[in-house]
């Protein structure tokens, strides 16, 4: 069995008058990610993950942000495409590790329902599709609760 391993890291800064989008759900908050598309940090790392573990480039190779198709698209969508594109490549999740740095607002409470939404997209169970919260322990630009990093790691496996 060809089993290969991704990861993949995001970035984005927080800004007012933003939705905040954070493993396919929204969250009440003041801030949201700023970027091309809902800028869903965690999903984007996810999606670099699997498309590095694929050796497939990445997400601003297939969704570049320069394409007037991507502004504000909702990041599950382009999660979708990527499942679609490994599937082509005859690749299948085995499973993702997840984490996200921020100050605010606390994730603990959202991490089931991001679970929920992620598994049936990557074709997984809710149990192959773990999340974790950090803070930046005020250190930072993330500490200072102006960005969020996200970092992933994909496995998946040659059908």
């Amino acid at each position: 069995m060809n089993i290969r391993v991704g990861f993949g890291y995001d970035v984005h800064p927080l800004g007012t008058g933003r939705e905040l989008w954070l493993g396919g759900i929204k969250l009440e908050f003041d801030k949201g990610c700023v970027g091309h598309s809902d800028a869903d940090v965690l999903l984007h790392a996810i999606c670099d993950a699997l498309l590095g573990a694929a050796n497939l480039r990445d997400i601003g190779f297939h969704f570049p942000n320069t394409d007037p198709r991507y502004k504000g698209a909702d990041s599950k969508l382009l999660l979708k495409e990527v499942v679609r594109i490994l599937d082509e490549h005859n690749y299948s999740v085995g499973n993702i590790d997840a984490s996200l740095a921020m100050e605010a607002p606390k994730i603990n409470p959202h991490i089931k329902s991001m679970q929920e939404v992620i598994a049936p997209i990557l074709n997984v169970t809710v149990d192959e599709v773990s999340i974790k919260a950090t803070t930046n322990e005020k250190l930072g630009y993330v500490g200072r609760g102006e960005g969020v990093n996200a970092f992933a790691v994909a496995l998946i496996y040659k059908r």
